[in-house]
Parts: structure tokens; C-alpha cells; sequence
């Protein structure tokens, strides 16, 4: 069963949660980790696009969209019901649990203070509670 960690950030900005998911991703490609990026929506997905490519000056995560190269190590995704051959980490940016959290042997929700973020995100957490997945939360402090 997959291991779900809740990262709450201290603060209500959407730019920030792509940050993180950013940071969260690279650093996961880096240990050889395969990752899957759920978007909620085309907008979010394409902004997240431009983002891996230049979020950290130095160093890039290459990337593809699910459709177009499945095999990715990184892929951003839409679909509700595929993943790919994805099985490592999903980061899951969506307002709901997609239908194929169960391929994946750790789930990364990230939630920040703004109000709509942070329903959807209790609602995943009782959804996930309850179907005895191992929960954890990571409150990340301001810097």
C-alpha cells in the first residue's frame, strides 16, 4: 500500500506550490525515482512545464507530457485514470484523489493555506485515512 505525505506550506500562494513540487520532483528524479505530476488542469500543467525547465538556475528536470512520451522518467498528466508506467512517486496537484493513487509506492500531496487547497486536501487525507493508507505530515516552517 502506498505511503502518503501531506506537505503543508505556510502560505497561501499557488506560485509557491509549484515551487515546491518543483523541488520535490527533482530531488526524487536525482535518487533515480520515476515521477508522475498530476495537474489539475491544462493552465496548471503548462505552467508547471515551464517551471521544471527553469525553476533552479543552475540545473533543469527533463520532462515530457504523459501523451507524448509515457516512458518519461518525469511526466505531467491529466487523466484521472493513467498514469503510465509510473509506479514510484505520484505528486498529486489535483483537487481529488486520482482513480490510480494505488500504482504508486508514495503519494505527495502539497497543500497551502489558501482555503479551497486546504479542503480538498482534508478531504483526500480522510479519504486516504480511511482506506488505511500510512499517512504522514510534514509542516514545513516559514522562511
Amino acid at each position: 500500500m502506498s505511503k502518503v505525505d501531506f506537505y503543508i506550506l505556510p502560505t497561501d500562494s499557488l506560485s509557491a506550490r509549484l515551487d515546491f513540487a518543483c523541488k520535490l520532483c527533482e530531488k526524487a528524479w536525482r535518487l533515480g525515482h520515476r515521477v508522475y505530476l498530476h495537474c489539475q488542469d491544462a493552465e496548471q500543467r503548462s505552467e508547471l512545464d515551464q517551471r521544471l525547465w527553469r525553476f533552479k538556475g543552475e540545473a533543469f528536470v527533463p520532462h515530457d507530457l504523459v501523451e507524448m512520451h509515457a516512458d518519461a522518467s518525469v511526466a505531467l498528466g491529466l487523466a484521472a485514470d493513467s498514469a503510465g508506467d509510473h509506479h514510484d512517486l505520484l505528486i498529486n496537484l489535483g483537487a481529488g484523489v486520482p482513480g490510480f493513487v494505488g500504482q504508486f509506492e508514495r503519494v505527495a500531496e502539497i497543500v497551502i493555506e489558501e482555503p479551497g487547497i486546504r479542503q480538498s486536501a482534508r478531504e483526500r487525507f480522510r479519504f486516504y485515512r480511511e482506506q488505511g493508507y500510512a499517512l504522514q505530515d510534514h509542516r514545513l516552517q516559514r522562511l
